[in-house]
């Protein structure tokens, strides 16, 4: 018997495919540590968003859904750490730390507040992927509240999502 910890399935492997476009950041690379400014203070971590810009998106995308979600975290469902929506189409980079763009906001992620909530993996656990995505959506609003779950927002996005960028850097507490 292996004591390896099975990699669960990236989540849009899950789903129908999508064109892509260009996400980048200042502060996240692809598949490299996350600086403990991004983690969550309950592991020493600093809380803050990474700064994230976005390009090549679609000409008829109206807005955008930017979401971080850890598929490796120790639950059935993963973990949700931000879910941002209707971030304007006028809007192509949030800074470090940003707060929601006028007309946007944050439904409550799995810590329970409408915020980023950073990194947190168990100590000692492996590196956990934070699956961070840009959304085109091709309405300017989903039809969603800010009372509406993490699973209410990805339902929706499934009728409007254009396409999405993708950056997945990973997160280990020693």
């Amino acid at each position: 018997m292996s004591l390896e910890r099975p990699v669960p399935p990236d989540p849009y492997d899950l789903l129908p495919p999508k064109p892509s476009f260009t996400l980048t950041s200042d502060d996240v690379t692809d598949g490299e540590q996350m600086a403990d400014t991004f983690a969550d203070p309950s592991v020493g971590g600093g809380g803050r968003s990474p700064q994230l810009s976005w390009s090549g998106f679609p000409d008829h995308t109206k807005s955008f859904v930017i979401t971080c979600y850890d598929p490796d975290a120790p639950t059935h469902s993963g973990f949700w750490h931000w879910v941002l929506v209707n971030v304007p189409v006028s809007v192509t980079s949030l800074e470090q730390g940003a707060e929601p763009p006028a007309g946007a906001y944050c439904v409550r992620n799995d810590y329970g507040t409408k915020e980023y909530g950073g990194a947190a993996p168990p100590k000692g656990d492996y590196p956990h992927r934070y699956v961070f995505t840009v959304h085109a959506v091709d309405v300017e609003q989903l039809d969603v509240t800010p009372d509406v779950s993490p699973a209410v927002v990805s339902f929706n996005l499934t009728f409007h999502d254009l396409a999405r960028a993708v950056i997945r850097p990973t997160y280990r507490v020693a």
